[in-house]
């Protein structure tokens, strides 16, 4: 049902965001960047959040890291333990070239500020606040290691300029719905649950489907409004009407995350979900078209005349 966030970094994730074996940490650290540094060699400018432009403006050399704030941000500070989105771009100084970009390959990463991340990548954002540019200067191997980086062309003593835009630092979903209990309407199926896990939903002297596409909140959450395009953090059961048993469910697992109201998720989805508030459990009747059509989905059971239920409960939204 829902769709899990790709790992965005491919080519990286094994040698980059984890520690690296002998490499070090030592860095130089200064808000803006002076004569002789190897940011010198190059010219970064656009906005904070989109694919940075870059021009080569002479030969680059990197003897050591050093990491300089283009941008400050005016969001919250980073500390270790964090969990924070951000964008990368890498510039390989010898080629003059880029080498990566998360804006590319796919979006903002989830990174962990703790002692398995990069040593380079830590230094760099620990104690930086949200919304700001960063750029690291550096030799690839105190990034990559004394093997480089073969598959993004980089050898293990070329100059590289990382370029780190912070996105925003999301708040930890909740352990479940929060909020105030509201009437279930008539149109609703009952939950079955155990402990404060959703089970299954019972259709006993549950009305026929109408065809319309339903949402109710069976409890109204406390928390922020959910926004299009905004990143959720749901937990879920669906079940087709009178089905004996769920053909999806997040709630013996994790919980799902996936963007709304952009169509990473069945319509009928995107169009009660968006303006619902945190912590609400949603109880939603959604018919053919609003769902997985006239072809249904064979793999889970879902016919192309089911109208399916769902019970969601929204934890998060970043």
């Amino acid at each position: 049902m829902s769709r899990r966030f790709r790992s965005l970094l491919l080519l990286l994730l094994p040698v980059l965001l984890v520690g690296l074996a002998g490499c070090g940490s030592d860095s130089s650290s200064s808000s803006s960047a002076s004569s002789g540094q190897a940011l010198d060699a190059v010219a970064i400018t656009g906005d904070v959040g989109t694919a940075p432009e870059v021009e080569w403006k002479s030969k680059m050399t990197a003897a050591d890291v050093q990491t300089t704030t283009l941008t400050k941000g005016d969001g919250d500070t980073v500390a270790e333990g964090d969990v924070i989105t951000a964008q990368l771009w890498i510039g390989n100084g010898f080629s003059q070239k880029e080498a990566y970009s998360s804006y590319k390959a796919g979006g903002a990463q989830q990174l962990t500020v703790n002692d398995q991340l990069s040593p380079v990548l830590h230094d760099a954002v620990k104690g930086a606040t949200i919304g700001s540019r960063i750029a690291v200067t550096a030799p690839a191997d105190k990034l990559f290691g004394e093997s480089g980086n073969a598959q993004l062309g980089i050898s293990n003593k070329d100059p590289l300029v990382i370029v780190i835009d912070l996105i925003s630092k999301p708040k930890p979903p909740l352990n479940g719905p929060q909020g105030k209990a509201q009437k279930a309407p008539s149109w609703a199926p009952k939950l079955v649950t155990k402990g404060d896990k959703v089970t299954a939903l019972n259709f006993a002297n549950t009305p026929k489907p109408d065809g319309k596409l339903r949402s109710a909140a069976l409890i109204k959450g406390s928390g922020p409004v959910v926004k299009k395009g905004q990143t959720i953090t749901v937990n879920y059961l669906g079940q087709v009407y009178r089905g004996k048993a769920p053909f999806d469910e997040s709630y013996s697992k994790q919980p799902a995350t996936f963007g709304i109201g952009e169509g990473q998720v069945i319509s009928g989805w995107d169009k009660t979900i968006v303006g619902q508030t945190v912590g609400s459990r949603l109880i939603l009747a959604i018919p053919p078209k609003e769902g997985y059509g006239k072809a249904g989905q064979p793999s889970a059971g879902i016919k192309g005349t089911d109208t399916l239920y769902f019970v969601v409960d929204v934890l998060a939204a970043n």
